[in-house]
């Protein structure tokens, strides 16, 4: 049986312990807040009070923590890592990683980076997109616990290149969103049927199977029950922005992106599903 422990119980990481545990793996979780993990405990995963106990009897060790530094910090708190696999599969940047590596390696412990795409639905049911990054061989070691999460896990190649394939997928779903919200926008204001317009939007090659999942929240402005926040895209965005920049990029046309983000930071907005960035491009924005 793969033994294996979970820090980070939050929306994603909760999904992917359920799903680890339905198909058979021995599981430990511990969160900041340890009432996060009861409905893992009460499905038979083991509850740690404190990480430093994660290393013994582990394989592998997978992290979904909000970004880079909390996840350094916690890691750290592990320990010598007695040759145990540190996985994260939250999003951080590309910097972040390749020090993470060398913190993982000088507490005695290998790394695979393992950022994901998708959400709890992909999760729960084993469908999300794994864009690892790492030596072949630990991707090799880690590739049937991976498969348990995603169809055909990819190694992206080195360390960084499977963070960079994160954060560049993620300011797309920013960019997409921003766009599209703009394009609803104008077409509510012209006095168009949004259903006529979708008509053409549809068959283009213009069109992206988001613009349906989201076009119901923002025409009834219902952003409850997220899978990824608008503070989490906001996060994103930014990362994206620093590690651009590390990268001599000229990112300035995501800067008013970024901006306009801003203004959900504590409001209602931020905790609502990501497509609540669409209240932000209102000719008179309205809300708490």
């Amino acid at each position: 049986m793969v033994k294996v422990v979970l820090l980070g119980t939050g929306l994603l990481g909760s999904a992917i312990g359920h799903r680890l545990l339905t198909v058979g793996c021995s599981l430990r979780v511990w969160n900041r807040d340890p009432a996060r993990c009861e409905p893992l405990v009460s499905a038979g995963a083991q509850l740690l009070e404190d990480p430093a106990q994660a290393i013994e009897g582990a394989c592998t060790v997978i992290t979904v923590l909000r970004d880079g530094p909390i996840t350094s910090e916690v890691v750290a708190s592990l320990g010598g890592l007695k040759q145990c696999c540190v996985m994260p599969m939250g999003t951080m940047g590309i910097s972040e990683s390749v020090a993470l590596e060398t913190q993982v390696q000088d507490q005695g412990g290998v790394y695979l980076e393992a950022p994901v795409l998708g959400s709890r639905p992909e999760a729960l049911a084993g469908r999300l997109l794994v864009m690892a990054g790492g030596d072949q061989a630990v991707f090799d070691q880690q590739c049937a616990l991976l498969k348990h999460l995603a169809l055909e896990p990819k190694r992206m190649g080195a360390v960084g290149t499977g963070a960079a394939s994160k954060l560049a997928l993620n300011q797309l779903i920013a960019s997409l969103t921003h766009g599209y919200s703009l394009a609803l926008r104008l077409i509510q204001a012209s006095g168009l049927d949004v259903e006529r317009f979708m008509e053409v939007l549809r068959p283009s090659a213009l069109y992206a199977p988001t613009v349906d999942k989201k076009l119901k929240r923002m025409l009834t402005h219902d952003y409850s029950d997220p899978n990824f926040s608008t503070s989490l895209l906001r996060k994103d965005l930014n990362l994206f922005l620093r590690e651009a920049g590390l990268a001599g990029l000229d990112a300035g046309g995501l800067e008013g992106l970024a901006c306009l983000l801003m203004r959900a930071e504590g409001t209602d907005l931020d905790a609502g599903d990501y497509s609540a960035l669409h209240e932000l491009t209102a000719a008179d924005p309205s809300f708490n």
